[in-house]
């Protein structure tokens, strides 16, 4: 059954390049067998084949307490299969992220409670928008100059936004996502539809979903497995919903 999960989170400096590897799967995170795909793009001229070091110059350059990327993490429909799943990814880059520097990864993890396939989607991007402008690894991460752009550094997406006007983005980021899913799911045959909005605004009176980690999960007995487990096939009782 489709389900939507959907969270939109931000790197702060000095941790983009670490990130990259791990859902690159690259280092130390390279024995990890749940790869489906990885890709980049967008990126300035002196990373342009090598994302990790647009990410080591965020890190460097950005200024104190900046975010270096942002990342949406969206579960993919298990309905679809890889290929079309991926097509989905395609369709949510161009939609989601545009003409931003980008890196992205799909993971397949089996799921620690059910042995299901949990297949999710990192796109970590730069709210640095491109200009056409050419400038260093340094340049690049400076404060935007408005009135000589080529003296500063590349103007961020959300600067001068205020909070009111970045949630409604948020909501608006998330209905789309769920747009694009449902379309892919039409698309393909399948009656399941997944939706962005919360339990309590789709009418729907249970309690949410909890995080539960697989640390936690190797701690349960196997009659605390099948009790989550059936508690939420059947939805009788209030659900955990599993990470990896």
């Amino acid at each position: 059954m489709a389900s939507f999960h959907h969270t939109i989170k931000s790197g702060k400096k000095g941790t983009a390049a670490s990130h990259a590897a791990y859902i690159a799967r690259q280092g130390k995170y390279r024995q990890r067998e749940d790869l489906v795909c990885t890709g980049h793009g967008n990126m300035p001229a002196w990373a342009q084949d090598n994302p990790s070091a647009f990410w080591k110059a965020g890190d460097k350059h950005e200024r104190a307490n900046g975010a270096v990327y942002r990342e949406h993490e969206i579960a993919l429909p298990a309905e679809l299969t890889h290929e079309q799943q991926k097509e989905l990814v395609g369709g949510m880059i161009k939609t989601l992220v545009g003409d931003k520097p980008y890196q992205y990864a799909v993971h397949a993890p089996n799921s620690s409670l059910e042995g299901s396939t949990n297949t999710h989607l990192h796109l970590m991007f730069s709210d640095r928008m491109q200009d056409g402008v050419e400038r260093s690894p340094e340049q690049t991460f400076s404060r935007y100059n408005a009135k000589q752009p080529e003296r500063g550094g590349c103007k961020k997406d959300s600067g001068g936004k205020n909070r009111l006007a970045l949630r409604d983005e948020v909501i608006q980021t998330r209905k789309t996502c769920a747009e694009l899913q449902n379309a892919a799911l039409k698309k393909y045959g399948h009656p399941a539809r997944v939706d962005h909005r919360s339990l309590r605004e789709q009418g729907i009176d249970r309690a949410p979903e909890h995080h539960l980690g697989p640390s936690r999960i190797q701690e349960m007995s196997e009659d605390e497995k099948v009790r989550i487990v059936e508690a939420r096939r059947t939805r009788a009782r209030p659900l955990l919903y599993v990470r990896s």
